[in-house]
């Protein structure tokens, strides 16, 4: 059942006072006009700043007039009106604060109770006193559903198919990618950007409606948006984890669906640092043509007494509300490191927290893939590992030689100089136990080297900068170890090899 269903239900069943959670006021007034036409009611719409206004006529009679101010007098007439009757009152939540509007509420609760009369209290968030908790019911309008962003795509393409200079022609791939890269914004947000594209491409462009998504990302605060500035070639050697993804390219479409196929939950992507977990999370969103939001857990936690688990509860509704996409959470251990000491440090604040994150991933529905990473097991709650939590957990370890060679040739082409003017194996084999980050590292170095001497990069710069460089297996070759033994059998390899 949708909302306008439900609010027909609600009022037939003289339900006395509703509460709509919804941005789209316009979208509201009219589903509940044409409710209110399908059941022959008077429909009233009342703001702070237009007053009480008829909308749509019916069979209740004039209501009286009253001379108390505001939105007293607004709930002074309801209770004054006659039978079937609806008020639609907008933005009332910040009213109902004051213990006149909540005694009155309760009143006409009393009142409208067996009627046929309803009042409807719309506005953007819920802000509902204790006192009318059981008076009230609460009905959530969802955004605009893939049929809606269709006929609106369609009521814009009708509006311009006349004019030469605009190309509205989509290819069914195209216009259900365009369609599901709405999803998550208003109606409002929608024809504008669908406009916008137009008047700026002269064509409807995937791009524009993936910046609009930015914009409500930034406001949230809580979450960022990463734009896709790598490539699934950027990234070297793991083959068998770019295999996975590769098959996982097309799960959020329409045919997938249909297949049967649910959309895939997420994957931690658990090894060594600097082997190229950050930079898989922003290939896939490129390759998969997805939004990339990262979670700072660290702009989570709040100092006031509930708002870190606000705070996660709205994070999460941020990257569901502009689903399908992805949701990048680098780091996870260090982001719940108090979760296994007992809370004793927070007052349970991050147990609470992890808690609802966790419960999130395994209950969600929303078209949200996680993309974890971690460094170091031994921090991780165990019953985040456990079977569901995550579609995959790949273990990413050291390159072993082949997959060097791949990242040296994808850094010295990266900084558009010729691989073949490179020993490819030679640098490989110099570099053993290095990781992808100090290979790149190396090669930045190395250039900083040839610039000062005024002539272009060499291969022996490289190599001695290889050689001045004590590689992280070196520093830490116990904890590498360490981790490598325990993902032999809990995990699934990231790369085809072992590392050399």
């Amino acid at each position: 059942m949708n909302a306008p269903q439900e609010i027909e239900v609600l009022i037939r069943a003289k339900y006395p006072i509703l509460y709509i959670v919804s941005w789209e006021e316009r979208r509201v007034e009219d589903a509940v006009q044409k409710v209110c036409t399908g059941l022959n009611r008077t429909l009233h719409t009342w703001s702070i700043t237009q007053g009480m206004k008829p909308t749509v006529s019916g069979p209740g009679g004039p209501m009286k007039s009253t001379s108390l101010p505001g939105e007293l007098e607004a709930l002074a007439t309801v209770h004054g009106a006659p039978e079937y009757t609806v008020f639609l009152l907008k933005d009332f939540h910040p009213y109902m604060k004051d213990y006149r509007v909540v005694r009155l509420l309760r009143d006409l609760a009393t009142r409208l109770r067996g009627r046929a009369e309803t009042l409807i209290l719309m506005g953007p968030s819920l802000n509902l006193p204790t006192d009318l908790e059981k008076d009230i019911t609460v009905v959530e309008f969802g955004l605009p559903e893939v049929s809606d962003i269709e006929l609106t795509l369609d009521r814009i393409t009708d509006a311009v198919k006349d004019n030469a200079n605009i190309d509205t022609k989509l290819e069914p791939k195209q216009r259900e990618a365009l369609v599901k890269s709405a999803q998550g914004l208003t109606q409002d947000e929608i024809e504008s950007v669908f406009a916008r594209s137009l008047v700026e491409r002269r064509k409807f462009d995937l791009d524009i409606v993936l910046e609009e998504k930015k914009q409500i990302i930034r406001k949230s605060g809580l979450l960022e948006y990463y734009a896709p500035d790598a490539q699934i070639k950027d990234v070297g050697g793991l083959e068998v984890l770019k295999e996975w993804l590769d098959k996982r390219a097309e799960s959020f479409t329409d045919k997938a669906k249909e297949f049967g196929i649910p959309s895939p939950k997420g994957i931690l992507l658990l090894g060594v640092q600097g082997c190229g977990k950050s930079l898989v999370a922003k290939a896939v969103a490129s390759q998969w043509n997805l939004p990339l939001l990262k979670l700072d857990v660290g702009r989570i936690f709040g100092s006031l007494v509930g708002q870190s688990e606000e705070n996660i509860r709205s994070a999460i509704k941020v990257s569901e509300s502009v689903a399908p996409c992805i949701l990048w959470a680098d780091e996870l251990e260090k982001g719940f490191a108090g979760v296994s000491g007992g809370g004793v440090s927070d007052s349970g604040t991050t147990a609470r927290v992890f808690s609802t994150f966790l419960t999130w991933m395994q209950e969600k529905t929303a078209p949200v893939f996680l993309m974890a990473t971690a460094n170091d097991v031994s921090s991780l709650p165990p019953e985040m590992l456990r079977k569901g939590r995550f579609d995959e957990i790949f273990f990413v370890d050291l390159p072993d030689a082949e997959e060097r060679e791949q990242i040296f040739s994808i850094h010295i082409l990266k900084r558009k100089r010729d691989v073949e003017k490179f020993n490819l194996k030679a640098l490989a084999k110099a570099s053993d136990g290095f990781s992808g980050a100090e290979i790149e590292q190396a090669i930045v170095s190395a250039l900083y080297v040839a610039f000062d001497a005024k002539r272009e990069l060499l291969q022996k710069d490289v190599i001695g900068e290889l050689k001045a460089t004590v590689p992280l297996s070196v520093m830490m070759r116990e904890d590498i170890q360490q981790l490598r033994d325990w993902a032999i059998l809990r995990t699934r390899p990231a790369s085809k090899k072992n590392p050399a």
